[in-house]
């Protein structure tokens, strides 16, 4: 097919959005838009429309028109799939179908556009693969972000380290006997860093010769601030923004290396995307709330990203996991966490680079290096991740198994079943979001759980509470007229589980000196950043 422009226009003709694909002159596109208005015939039902020239193949759109323009010996066939791939990228980046949506998302739909016709040819894409390209996740700019957010940090530990300079040369000075900046010995005190970026203060006893009252934690900050204040060098030296925080969590340290930090309250886009992202944030609140921690808490997380061919095989699968270490006793801070390590996968771990290696490895224990030094207070410390990645399709959790078939009336009979693989698993609030055809409701014979129908996103919604080893497989039965079996991919599927895919646990926690017993609270959660059958 050679395919001149497509366009959304408004029924009375107004052109909202068109692009080009072959070369044409202004007036000679415009005066082909103004003519398609013109050639409808009222009373009458049409998919396209013909001139001596080009052939108009359109699709209603509530109150829009999605207008494909092509030469009269194109194939008509793939003219309709190609329309109904546009229609299915309006929803996508438009949440409501109007002119005012329209325009403010036009370039993102030029961008989709593009991505399904190059030169006047259609691409062999789906909305999945489109939605990634328009994205343009770029590897050059997490590398520079990473280096930015390094030397950021560096210059806050040069900042941090200038300051303790003046502080214990202000100490100094009147042990010397006058206002002098240079002595260097008897009693110190000021700020320090621990290991994990929370900021502490410290002060010494006396020396010899010294006087007998030390200044007050309170009264060393002031003092330490007006003198900052007077240096007009370590004022302009190295400060980098006006709110930066004194403090390098392990967070910073994730995204330094590159890693993506996701945001835990995602924004809910249109289409079954934005309908698997507000289930999973619901199912992820639910499964967190009411939770006992005691002064001492571990949460562990497992994440799945997740994506499997329609007609079976694993396209990618990736698991990755953090186990963070939170502490409100500070008599408390001096622990050891035993852990338990059953992993038959080839699971990679990975430890803070401030956790004794060499004791992870011999004993499976998470301690620092210097067992004299107190974990973070009041903070979430992540002090071991994993990450597993496989093409191995005995790994994957949860199979799904959609099966659209024509029903020789111009729509489909869709049968979809799943079953649980991983019977160790108990996925809680599943949801298995199917896309639909444009205004297309779908008449369900047969289903295990329950569904809701989505007119607004075009989506239907089924929902499954728990899937176990006692509930390990269902399956639903629905029709749809007017649809192809394209037209119900891809899925997408959201699940949240207490019991973690990783076989790591927490044994104990002991005291550093005395090995005695911790009590403590732990917290495991499996949920899914996108799991999808395309």
């Amino acid at each position: 097919m050679v395919l001149i422009a497509a366009a959304v226009c408004t029924k009375n003709g107004k052109v909202i959005l068109s692009r080009q694909f072959v070369e044409m002159t202004k007036a000679r596109i415009e005066g082909l838009l103004a003519a398609f208005p013109k050639l409808m015939t009222a009373g009458k039902q049409h998919t396209y429309v013909e001139t001596d020239s080009v052939r108009y193949v359109y699709q209603p759109m509530e109150k829009l028109y999605m207008l494909l323009i092509t030469t009269k010996a194109s194939n008509i066939l793939e003219d309709l799939e190609t329309l109904r791939l546009f229609s299915k990228v309006i929803p996508e980046y438009s949440h409501s179908l109007d002119e005012k949506e329209i325009v403010e998302n036009a370039f993102n739909l030029i961008f989709a556009f593009d991505e399904i016709v190059a030169l006047g040819y259609r691409e062999s894409v789906n909305l999945a693969q489109i939605k990634t390209f328009v994205e343009m996740d770029s590897h050059e700019e997490k590398v520079y972000q990473a280096v930015r957010q390094t030397q950021e940090r560096e210059a806050r530990q040069k900042m941090r380290e200038k300051a303790k300079e003046l502080q214990r040369q202000r100490m100094e000075a009147p042990k010397r006997g006058g206002p002098s900046m240079g002595g260097m010995g008897g009693r110190s005190g000021g700020f320090s860093s621990d290991s994990f970026g929370s900021s502490g203060i410290s002060s010494g006893s006396g020396g010899s010769g010294g006087s007998g009252g030390a200044p007050s934690i309170e009264m060393e900050a002031k003092h330490v601030s007006s003198k900052a204040a007077q240096k007009p060098v370590s004022r302009n030296a190295l400060k980098l923004g006006g709110k930066s925080k004194d403090v390098d969590s392990f967070v910073d340290q994730l995204k330094s290396e590159g890693e993506k930090i996701a945001n835990l309250a995602p924004a809910v886009a249109a289409g079954s995307s934005g309908a698997a992202a507000s289930a999973s944030a619901a199912a992820k609140a639910k499964i967190s709330a009411d939770i006992h921690t005691e002064s001492v808490h571990l949460k562990m997380e497992d994440k799945l990203v997740v994506r499997l061919g329609r007609d079976g095989g694993v396209q990618q699968f990736e698991l990755s996991g953090l186990l963070t270490l939170r502490i409100t006793d500070e008599s408390k801070a001096h622990i050891r966490v035993l852990l338990a390590n059953n992993d038959t996968q080839g699971i990679q771990l990975q430890t803070h680079p401030n956790v004794d290696k060499e004791l992870f490895k011999s004993r499976a224990m998470i301690g620092l290096k210097v067992p004299t030094k107190p974990f973070p207070l009041n903070t979430d410390v992540g002090v071991l991740k994993w990450r597993f990645i496989t093409q191995d399709e005995s790994a994957i959790p949860l199979t799904i198994n959609c099966w659209p078939s024509d029903n020789g009336e111009g729509g489909c009979d869709v049968n979809i079943e799943y079953e649980l693989e991983a019977q160790h698993l108990e996925l809680q609030d599943v949801a298995i979001v199917i896309p639909l055809p444009l205004n297309v409701q779908p008449s369900v014979a047969e289903y295990d759980g329950t569904y809701k129908y989505d007119a607004r996103k075009h989506v239907l919604l089924w929902n499954i509470p728990i899937i176990d080893a006692a509930n390990k497989s269902g399956s639903m039965e629905f029709s749809c007229s007017a649809s192809i079996p394209g037209d119900f991919f891809p899925l997408q599927v959201t699940f949240v589980s207490k019991t973690p895919y990783a076989a790591i646990s927490a044994l104990d926690v002991v005291q550093v000196d005395n090995n005695e017993s911790v009590k403590y609270s732990s917290e495991t959660i499996l949920f899914v950043e996108k799991y999808e059958i395309v």
